[in-house]
């Protein structure tokens, strides 16, 4: 990840008036990422994931379950950003961490924080799900009014 002049933006479940900018849903298959994670083990790790994903993932029980989840909201927020993984958005770009209260957080780095900060993006909420054979997120962009 590059260092941006764009601040970093950190998901909230505040409630206050917003529009919807974007929003985005996946699911993605456990065993596919088990797969992945078996046959590219770091490599694939390090390419999609930050530090503090992997180490959140790593000290679960069944780990490519977090994984899916994990990889299941970075695709749901791309999309809501309405740009997929293009236009300077990457993998780490989208980090999906654990809130205090246990809920998913998205923070936003480099281009994905560019992308949403010229969208007059807020705050991004986000649910996942999972069950041992799949894993779903959706995101909502929002900009307060």
């Amino acid at each position: 990840m590059e260092p941006s002049s764009t601040p970093d933006l950190v998901s909230s479940n505040v409630r206050r008036p917003a529009l919807a900018v974007g929003v985005g849903i996946d699911l993605v298959e456990v065993e596919r990422i088990h797969s992945l994670l078996e046959k590219s083990g770091d490599r694939f790790k390090q390419r999609v994931f930050t530090e503090g994903e992997i180490q959140y993932c790593d000290n679960c029980v069944e780990s490519a379950m977090h994984y899916a989840a994990r990889f299941a909201a970075k695709e749901a927020v791309a999309k809501a950003l309405g740009t997929g993984f293009a236009e300077g958005v990457g993998w780490a770009d989208i980090e999906v961490l654990r809130g205090g209260n246990g809920a998913p957080t998205v923070v936003l780095h480099g281009g994905a924080a560019r992308v949403a900060a010229q969208a007059g993006v807020t705050r991004v909420l986000l649910s996942l799900t999972h069950t041992r054979t799949t894993a779903g997120a959706s995101a909502l962009l929002l900009s307060d009014i």
